[in-house]
């Protein structure tokens, strides 16, 4: 009998991890990697927050906080929500965690038990499922197909609904595809969650600053105001504000529900890091002019990432809405083979040739749950992703 939990068997590793760490230790033995696996920007921290988190060390703010977070950010918190989304929350209905896994983590840890069912639009971010299954929940797959930029329908949400579903796990714009579902698109999905009033709301919006082409972001309680009280809107600072290493994430919802995962995050990690929290407060209360500069960069790697990878032979790639990933098709490269010999069956196989051949590590679709794709995170240099994308197309030119 193994002494590990049972628990361990209902989930996997996260693909992204694995491919990172791949990537770096390839680099550390020698081999010239290009990572495109990680969501990280590659710009550094504002000068302005890392010096609040520097006066915060030196005032000696460096003791436990509130588990779930210091009042003067869940007050920043609640100025943001207000500022840019239209949503009303007191302190009390916020809060804190490590990250903004964490903050799913706790949400869905608070709420599931054995048997309820969560709806999960793909390709998804790798995690959603597998938090969903160490909470003893069921992963409900609903795909949202190419042709239509992957996003699901409100018919296809419709059809998905049982009385089992607890949540529904929104992300827009997506990780891994980059689709932004338009204020007219998440209408129509809120008008079917009206009709299941026994289904809650989960939207992760970490991307909502990494909009393009005149797309402008909502949020589901932003357009339907009646689900306010059975929504959780996340977000952190980690893409927006170049802060992945600081490790804030944060949500608003119903107070009953905040208190909830503030008993699971007391038995867990209890606080963020206090310096962090701090650091954070001066990026939501700061300067902001920064996040339409580098939003202007993304943009323009999208578009670099778009066109090279479109002319690659046996690649498709759609033009994403925000984030910074596009998430191309090879489904036109499948059952070839690699000018090392790999025979490729499916998008893993295509993503291990890649990496071992050319040396770029991308992620495979499967991980997202959409296949077959690859994932490129384009939140690095144009001299890097410019040479990425010319190894990609020599690897596909290899293909016979």
């Amino acid at each position: 009998m193994s002494f590990l939990s049972q628990t361990l068997d209902r989930v996997k590793p996260s693909p992204t991890v694995a491919v990172t760490q791949l990537a770096q230790e390839l680099k550390a033995a020698g081999r010239d990697v290009i990572g495109l696996g990680a969501g990280e920007p590659d710009f550094d921290t504002p000068e302005n927050i890392k010096a609040a988190a520097i006066a915060a060390i030196e005032a000696g703010k460096t003791k436990y906080t509130a588990p779930d977070g210091i009042i003067e950010l869940k007050e920043a918190i609640c100025a943001k929500f207000k500022r840019e989304n239209g949503l009303d929350y007191t302190p009390k209905q916020i809060s804190v965690s490590t990250g903004g896994k964490q903050v799913l983590y706790n949400a869905l840890m608070a709420t599931l038990n054995p048997g309820d069912e969560v709806i999960i639009p793909a390709p998804y971010w790798v995690s959603y499922p597998d938090i969903v299954r160490l909470g003893g929940g069921e992963p409900v797959i609903v795909e949202g197909e190419r042709q239509l930029g992957y996003k699901i329908t409100p018919e296809a949400l419709e059809a998905a609904i049982t009385p089992k579903t607890k949540w529904l796990i929104f992300n827009s714009p997506s990780n891994p595809t980059g689709a932004g579902y338009s204020r007219e698109e998440l209408q129509a999905l809120t008008d079917v969650l009206m009709r299941h009033d026994h289904v809650w709301v989960m939207s992760d919006d970490m991307y909502e600053h990494l909009a393009y082409d005149g797309f402008e972001f909502t949020t589901p309680a932003q357009i339907e105001p009646r689900l306010y009280d059975r929504t959780l809107t996340v977000n952190g600072v980690s893409k927006a504000y170049a802060m992945t290493g600081w490790r804030i994430g944060y949500a608003g919802g119903p107070e009953h529900l905040i208190a909830a995962m503030r008993k699971i995050q007391g038995q867990s990690t209890t606080n963020p890091s206090s310096i962090s929290q701090w650091a954070a407060v001066e990026a939501l209360n700061g300067p902001q002019e920064f996040l339409a500069e580098r939003s202007e960069a993304f943009l323009r790697r999208r578009n670099l990432v778009v066109e090279m990878l479109n002319a690659c032979k046996g690649i498709t790639c759609e033009t994403p809405e925000g984030a910074f990933y596009v998430y191309p098709s090879i489904a036109d490269c499948m059952g070839k083979t690699s000018a090392g010999g790999v025979k490729i069956d499916n998008d893993e196989a295509f993503c291990k040739a890649l990496l071992e051949e050319e040396g770029v590590a991308v992620v495979f679709g499967a991980a997202f749950g959409l296949s077959p794709n690859f994932r490129v995170s384009y939140a690095t240099s144009d001299e890097a992703l410019t040479e990425a994308c010319t190894r990609i197309a020599r690897f596909c030119n290899g293909l016979a």
